[in-house]
């Protein structure tokens, strides 16, 4: 592969949106700031509002407003997509989210199609503070006709917008800040040591392996955004201690799919789950629970958690590298696992 010319993940998602808009004059963008000349925040949206005038619209800044629009508009047939500013503020949106485009699919006596996607760039790593570096996974969790999912460097996007738009239920697409500039992959080859496939399907789970996929010492879960300080950490651990890390890497965070996991967890034995997000009710435990029946009695080790830690963001980057998971956390994480 070529490196130099590799898509970026931000090109990706930008090219689309533009298929999506192409095909289907129901969809919709909205969001703040999305028009040309800015094209968003980080420029997800450049370029549509000149393409598809009709179909983008500029908001005021109002995340309810937004979202409860989009409700409107998913409700009479239309599919609208919604960019956040920045993923923290979802939580502005929670009522319109909660209360009515997921309950609206169930709550009419018959099933209601509702065709809305919620982009939310997320994560830290940028200095960008207490309040646009969280990752809000977890207060969506549970909510019933709700899926989350999130972007990948392995994922086609426009494959995955698609499917999500066609679903007839609302989805959270989440971003990680991270990747945007980041390239993405293809032809199965990660780097001279990893490659990747897609066991399932192709928007299913993306499995990074060395040499053999059916064998590893241990399996290391984790979501797009956190691909590269995951892989690292694999690197070092074969390179200096020859342990062999699988990594999956799923596109759907939400409902969690662990029957269609490989049967290398199983003999590997040892399991890790990675996330951005703090501990307590988060998205790794409800992967652990969904995965402790299936490999009860075959795990040698319990399924370690990594998380942040437990602490509002810092601006600051060297305070920051120190509250978000890093290469180093997961490096200790799984060598204290295999070790143990």
């Amino acid at each position: 592969m070529d490196v130099s010319r590799a898509e970026r993940v931000a090109e990706n998602l930008n090219r689309a949106l533009h298929v999506a808009l192409a095909r289907d004059p129901r969809v919709c963008v909205l969001g703040e700031d999305i028009a040309d000349p800015y094209g968003g925040a980080f420029k997800i949206t450049k370029g549509l509002s000149t393409r598809f005038p009709g179909q983008v619209m500029t908001t005021p800044i109002s995340e309810a407003g937004i979202v409860g629009v989009a409700g409107g508009l998913a409700l009479s047939g239309d599919r609208p997509i919604v960019e956040m500013m920045f993923g923290d503020f979802v939580s502005l949106a929670f009522d319109p989210i909660l209360n009515f485009l997921s309950k609206s699919v169930g709550m009419y006596g018959r099933r209601v199609p509702m065709h809305a996607v919620i982009r939310c760039p997320v994560g830290g790593n940028r200095g960008y503070g207490p309040t646009h570096s969280q990752s809000p996974q977890k207060h969506l969790i549970g909510v019933p006709h709700l899926g989350l999912f999130e972007v990948s460097p392995f994922h086609d996007n426009t494959a995955l917008l698609h499917r999500l738009l066609a679903d007839g239920e609302p989805r959270v697409l989440f971003e990680n800040k991270v990747l945007y500039t980041e390239r993405t992959y293809s032809d199965g080859v990660v780097d001279e040591l990893f490659s990747y496939d897609f066991p399932a399907s192709p928007d299913g789970y993306a499995r990074l392996f060395v040499e053999d996929p059916e064998d590893a010492d241990v399996v290391v879960i984790a979501p797009g955004g956190l691909t590269s300080r995951v892989l690292a950490a694999a690197r070092q651990l074969l390179l200096r201690h020859e342990i062999v890390c699988q990594i999956i890497v799923p596109a759907q965070l939400y409902p969690f799919d662990a029957q269609s996991l490989p049967p290398v967890l199983a003999r590997a034995g040892r399991v890790v789950v990675v996330e951005e997000g703090t501990s307590g009710g988060g998205w790794g435990a409800e992967v652990a629970a969904a995965i402790y029946p299936l490999l009860w009695g075959r795990l040698t080790r319990p399924i370690r958690l990594v998380t942040s830690r437990d602490s509002v963001i810092p601006a600051a980057r060297h305070l920051e590298n120190e509250v978000l998971v890093q290469t180093e956390t997961v490096y200790r994480a799984i060598l204290e696992t295999v070790d143990a």
